[in-house]
């Protein structure tokens, strides 16, 4: 067994990899040597300079793949298959890191905001791997960033947590679902991340006193290696 090696070579797709952990994971999967990386996020100026920067560290262009789709839709996760399947990607691993909030107590949430974080945080994932699955790609190993907010709700942040608890349920079923086929599904629950997201959960938190989106990057990696198969968890906190 070729331990840390799984990437090599290998197809990566990252939902939210326009910056954050999704960002930071797409460039330690180039540096592991895979020969894909295909980052989803919204149209803006950080999917771009994210697409250059990491076309700067590939070693030939087609290397770095962007696809354009805004996963707050029920149509988002059709246009990311279908572009897989119009440039004739498969895919080996998927790292859905994509996240929304808008933290509320329960007086002021609306419904709406409510249905945007289950769209991006349960039914995306949901519909990707049904998709990746159906499209019958070459799955290795799925892992979905799910939060210790999915663990412990807290206040204002009602919508987020049930959104994260949800996923971190689906993945436990997930992982039992897809044994038989040999694709391995993680469940990561980040703790306090320096990302945009955390940014919005805690305004006055000081991100450089916190976990920083490389320091699960790496973690993402050694799931996606030979090594992370013989990890036996159904959630695994990740936390400073």
């Amino acid at each position: 067994m070729a331990i840390l090696n799984s990437v090599s070579n290998s197809v990566v797709l990252i939902t939210g990899g326009s910056k954050g952990i999704g960002f930071a994971t797409a460039k330690e999967a180039l540096r592991s040597g895979a020969s894909k990386v295909i980052i989803v996020a919204r149209q803006s100026l950080d999917l771009q300079n994210a697409t250059k920067e990491l076309i700067k560290m590939a070693k030939t262009p087609d290397q770095v793949v962007a696809i354009v789709a805004d996963l707050s839709k029920v149509e988002g996760p059709a246009v990311v298959l279908d572009a897989l399947s119009q440039q004739g990607i498969k895919v080996d691993f998927f790292i859905n890191n994509a996240g929304f909030t808008k933290p509320a107590t329960i007086y002021e949430a609306t419904f709406a905001d409510f249905q945007t974080t289950i769209n991006v945080n349960l039914y995306a994932p949901f519909l990707l791997i049904q998709g990746l699955l159906k499209q019958s790609h070459p799955l290795n190993t799925i892992v979905n960033i799910a939060s210790t907010a999915g663990i412990n709700g807290r206040a204002g942040w009602a919508t987020y947590s049930a959104s994260k608890a949800a996923l971190i349920a689906f993945s436990e079923s997930l992982k039992e679902d897809l044994h038989a086929s040999g694709i391995n599904v993680v469940c990561l629950s980040p703790g306090r991340c320096a990302t945009d997201l955390r940014k919005i959960l805690a305004p006055n938190e000081n991100p450089s006193d916190i976990m920083q989106p490389s320091h699960v990057a790496k973690i993402i990696m050694v799931y996606l290696s030979d090594l992370g198969r013989l990890i036996d968890s159904n959630n695994t906190v990740v936390r400073l």
